[in-house]
C-alpha cells in the first residue's frame, strides 16, 4: 500500500495512544506517526532448489526537512546478497560494493553534501542495516537488494524461508562507556559490542498495520516433479506457477514455503569462468545398512523468557519426544537454562542411562518448565559438552539444543565453544515464528550436525520425525571429496534423507567427475562417484561465495583475525555482501543542504511472542514531538529476558527520533471542527492516489477504516455518525470504485469542503 504521509498537525494528536500497561522495551504506540517505512516488496523465483529474490523498500519523507531512515531487517542466511540500485522519481543510481570502512566514509561524505545516498551493511549473517539519506520533504525513495541462494532440501521437501522481523535478542556482558555504535534499545556490551545495531525499536501491539507486505513467488520446477506446495505461516493464494501472500498481512514472522519434489538425483554441475570455475556437487544418502550404535546425549532446553507462549509448550514437546528416542544402551543428561542452569535433581550432575525410569523422571521434569530469566547460552552449552567430552569411541556423543536462538553474542560463543567440540555433533532445534536460523545454522554446523527449524505448533509432529532421524548417527561419517577444494570446508557426515550438498572453486579444467568417499555406520567403506555437467548457471558462483565468506567469518571470530584479508578480497572479487564490506549507493545530484531529520523504523513484535511486561507502564509521547513533561521519572524494571537499559536508551528505543522543540501533548480534539483538518488530510491522500490500481486502492480504503475507526470509536453524538457509517461502509467492502467516490463525499462533507479546495498538507 503506497500513500501519501504528512507530518501531525494538532487535531491528528488525538491519534497517539497514552501509557500502556502492555508497553515494553524499544516499543512505541501511534496510530500514524512518521514511520518512513510504507512498503515491503519479495519477488522471488525459485528454479529447481535455487532461489533468487528481488527485495524492494519503500521509503517516505514525513517531514518538511530532508529525512535519514535507518531499517534493521533480516535476510536469508545462506543467501547472496549480489546487487542493490536506489531509484528517486526517474533517477536510478546502482550500488557499489566496497570495503566496509570506505563505504561508510563515501555515505557520510554524500549525506553531509546534501546529496541523496543509502547503504547497506551484515550485522549477522541473517541481520543487516539500511540506511537512506536525504530523502527530500515528501519524496520517496526505494532501494532494491538482489539476493541469491540455495533452498534447504530433505526428506523429499524444499524450504523457502525468508525472514521478515529481526526479534528482540537477549544482550548479556557489561555495558561500555561512552556513546553506542547504533540506534538499538540494548547498549553496546564487553560481549556484544555492536548490540544498539542489532536491537531495533519494537512496535506495540495493536499499532496499525505500518508496512504494506508484498510477497510473490514464481515456482519453476527445473524438471523436478513437482507435489503440493505449502505456506505454513501467511495465507496465500496460487494463480497458475506463483504464489503471492494475500494483502494486510504484518512484517512479524517469516515467510516459509514448502515445496514436495520427487525425481531428485545426485549431480555434479561446473559452472566455468575467467578464473576456472565453481562446482555444485549434490550425492543423495544411501539408505542406512546398519543399526545406530549406543550414544550419550545432552539436551539442553532454554527457558528464557524469550521462549514464553506456544514456543515453551512446543519447546517441552520436542524435548520430551528426544528423550522418547532413547534407548536402554544410551546414556543422557537433561539440562534447562535462562541465566540459570537446572537439571532434574532425580538424574544427578552426570549421564545415566536412559532406563525407563530415569527417561520417565526427565520428561517430569520438563512438563513443569517454565520460561522465565535472561538468555545465557554459554555455560549450559560449556556443561553440556564437559559431560561429552571423555565419551567412548564406542558411542556417538550428542547434544541436542532446543532454543529460539535470540542471543547477541553468537560470535563469542562460538569462538570460545570450538576448543570444546571435539567429537561431538550438535544438533540445534530451532522454535519461532522469527527464529535466529543464521546463528542455530552455524553453531550445527560447527559441530558437524544439523539444524531444525520450527516455526509453528502445527509442524511440530512433522520436523519431531526429521529431528528424531537427525540425532542418530549418520548414514556416512568421515567424508571425503575428491577433487576437493580449501572453502568453504565440506561436510564431514551424510544423514538420512539429507544429499551432501559441496560447493568448490577449481582453477583449471573443469574435472570430469567427483567422488564421495566414507565410512557406513558398522564402519565399511563407501564411495560413490558422480560425472559432470557443465552449465552456465550463475547463482552456483554466488552461492560459493557466499559460503566461502560465512566460512571465512566463522574463522575469524573464533579468533583467526588475519582471514581478513581474504574475506575483503572474496567478497569484492565476487560481488557477494559480507561483514567487512558494503554496498552503497550515491546520487550525485545535491537535494538539501545536508541537514537530516534521521528516524530509526521500529519493527513489529514477532507473531506469537508474549509482550514483555514492566512492573509500571512506559510512557508513550507522539514521535513528532519532544518527549513529554515528567519522562525523567526513574525507569520501569526490565521484564523478564531482558537487561536493564538506561533512560537514555529507553528514550531512543522509543522509535523515530524527536524534532527539537515541542512541548507537551497538544489538548485531544474532543469536538467535530477539531476533526475537519484530519478529513481534509485524507481527502488529499485519496484524490493523490485516485489513479492507482484498483486492488491497491482496495487496500487504502481498509487502511483508512481502520483509522476512521479509531478516530470515532470513542466519540458519541451525531456530529460523527457520517464517518462511523463510512467505516461500516468500507469494512464491508464492494465495488472499489463507488467506495472511493463514497469516501470523497463524506470526508469533504465532514471537512467543510463544499467544492471548494483546502490547503494542502502534504509538502
Amino acid at each position: 500500500m503506497t500513500f501519501s504521509v504528512a507530518p501531525m498537525k494538532a487535531p491528528e494528536l488525538d491519534r497517539v495512544g497514552g501509557t500502556s500497561e502492555d508497553a515494553g522495551v524499544g516499543a512505541l504506540r501511534t496510530e500514524r506517526g512518521n514511520l518512513p517505512l510504507e512498503r515491503l516488496d519479495v519477488r522471488a523465483t525459485i528454479t529447481g532448489l535455487v532461489g533468487r529474490v528481488v527485495l524492494t523498500t519503500g521509503f517516505v519523507n514525513s517531514h518538511d526537512t530532508a529525512l535519514e531512515a535507518t531499517y534493521v531487517f533480516p535476510l536469508p542466511d545462506r543467501a547472496a546478497v549480489i546487487g542493490m540500485k536506489m531509484t528517486a522519481g526517474d533517477r536510478t543510481v546502482e550500488a557499489e560494493l566496497q570495503e566496509r570502512g570506505a563505504a561508510r566514509e563515501a555515505y557520510d561524505e554524500a549525506i553531509a553534501a546534501g546529496r541523496r545516498a543509502s547503504i547497506v551493511e551484515e550485522e549477522r549473517p541473517d541481520v543487516f542495516t539500511m540506511r537512506v539519506g536525504n530523502i527530500p520533504a515528501g519524496e520517496r525513495v526505494t532501494v532494491e537488494l538482489g539476493l541469491v541462494g540455495p533452498l534447504v532440501f530433505e526428506d523429499g521437501a524444499a524450504t523457502f524461508r525468508f525472514p521478515l522481523v529481526v526479534a528482540p535478542r537477549y544482550v548479556s556482558g557489561t555495558p561500555l562507556p561512552g556513546p553506542s555504535v547504533g540506534d538499538g534499545y540494548a547498549d553496546d556490551t564487553d560481549v556484544v559490542p555492536d548490540a544498539s545495531r542489532i536491537t531495533p525499536p519494537v512496535l506495540l501491539p495493536g499499532f496499525p498495520n505500518p508496512v504494506r507486505l508484498g510477497i510473490g513467488v514464481r515456482i519453476d520446477p527445473a524438471g523436478l516433479e513437482l507435489g503440493e506446495v505449502r505456506s505454513s505461516l501467511h495465507t496465500v493464494v496460487a494463480e497458475g506457477d506463483t504464489v503471492t501472500v494475500v494483502p494486510g498481512e504484518r512484517v512479524d514472522r517469516d515467510f516459509v514455503l514448502r515445496l514436495e519434489y520427487a525425481g531428485n538425483s545426485s549431480a555434479a554441475v561446473c559452472v566455468p569462468d575467467d578464473d576456472g570455475g565453481t562446482y555444485q556437487l549434490t550425492v543423495l544418502p544411501p539408505d542406512p545398512a546398519a543399526p545406530v550404535r549406543p550414544r550419550d546425549v545432552v539436551l539442553l532446553l532454554d527457558r528464557s523468557g524469550s521462549m514464553s507462549g506456544w514456543k515453551m509448550v512446543a519447546a517441552r514437546r520436542a524435548a520430551a519426544r528426544i528423550v522418547d528416542t532413547l534407548t536402554a544402551d544410551d546414556t543422557f543428561a537433561v539440562i534447562t537454562f535462562d541465566d540459570r542452569v537446572e537439571r532434574p535433581i532425580e538424574l544427578g550432575t552426570g549421564l545415566v542411562a536412559a532406563t525407563d525410569r530415569h527417561r520417565f523422571r526427565a520428561v517430569e521434569h520438563l512438563a513443569g518448565v517454565q520460561a522465565r530469566g535472561g538468555t545465557e547460552l554459554f555455560e549450559p552449552l560449556r556443561q553440556g559438552l564437559g559431560l561429552l567430552a571423555d565419551a567412548s569411541s564406542e558411542r556417538d556423543p550428542v547434544l541436542v539444543l532446543v532454543t529460539d536462538g535470540q542471543v547477541g553474542n553468537e560470535d563469542q560463543i562460538l569462538r570460545d565453544m570450538a576448543p570444546v567440540i571435539n567429537r561431538t555433533r550438535v544438533h540445534a532445534v530451532g522454535i519461532d515464528t522469527a527464529v535466529n536460523a543464521g546463528f542455530l545454522g552455524r553453531l550445527a554446523a560447527r559441530g558437524a550436525g544439523r539444524c531444525e527449524l520450527v516455526e509453528s505448533e502445527d509442524r511440530l509432529d512433522e520436523a519431531m520425525t526429521h529431528i528424531q532421524r537427525r540425532i542418530g548417527a549418520p548414514v556416512i561419517t568421515d567424508v571425503v571429496v575428491t577433487p576437493s577444494s580449501s572453502l568453504p570446508k565440506p561436510p564431514s557426515a551424510i544423514y538420512p534423507g539429507v544429499p551432501l550438498v559441496v560447493l568448490g572453486r577449481y582453477t583449471a579444467q573443469a574435472p570430469e567427475s567427483f567422488t564421495v568417499r566414507g565410512r557406513t555406520r558398522d564402519g565399511a567403506d563407501w564411495q560413490e562417484t558422480v560425472a559432470v555437467q557443465h552449465h552456465t548457471e550463475p547463482a552456483v558462483r554466488a552461492q560459493w561465495a557466499r559460503a566461502a565468506l560465512r566460512d571465512l567469518e566463522d574463522r575469524y571470530a573464533s579468533g583467526e583475525r588475519a582471514v581478513e584479508a581474504s574475506i575483503v578480497e572474496t567478497s569484492l572479487r565476487f560481488g557477494v555482501l559480507c561483514r567487512f564490506t558494503a554496498f552503497v549507493a550515491v546520487d550525485e545530484r545535491v537535494v538539501s543542504d545536508g541537514t537530516v531529520h534521521r528516524v530509526v523504523q521500529p519493527v513489529e513484535q514477532p507473531a506469537g511472542w508474549e509482550t514483555p511486561r514492566f512492573a509500571a507502564p512506559m510512557p508513550a509521547f507522539p514521535v513528532a514531538m519532544a518527549a513529554p513533561a515528567g519522562f525523567g521519572a526513574p525507569p520501569p524494571a526490565a521484564p523478564a529476558g531482558f537487561p536493564a537499559a538506561p533512560q537514555a536508551r529507553l528514550l531512543r528505543a522509543a522509535g523515530p527520533k524527536l524534532v527539537p522543540g515541542g512541548g507537551g501533548a497538544a489538548p485531544v480534539p474532543d469536538e467535530p471542527a477539531e476533526l475537519r483538518e484530519i478529513a481534509a488530510l485524507e481527502v488529499q491522500r485519496l484524490e493523490k492516489d485516485a489513479g492507482r490500481p484498483g486492488w491497491e486502492r482496495r487496500e487504502l480504503l481498509a487502511d483508512l477504516a481502520s483509522r476512521l475507526g479509531m478516530l470515532v470509536s470513542s466519540r458519541q453524538g451525531s456530529a460523527y455518525e457520517s464517518l462511523r457509517r463510512l467505516v461500516a461502509e468500507l469494512t464491508a467492502a464492494g465495488d472499489v470504485d463507488r467506495l472511493w467516490a463514497r469516501a470523497l463525499q463524506v470526508l469533504r462533507e465532514f471537512a467543510g469542503q463544499t467544492g471548494e479546495r483546502r490547503r494542502r498538507f502534504w509538502r
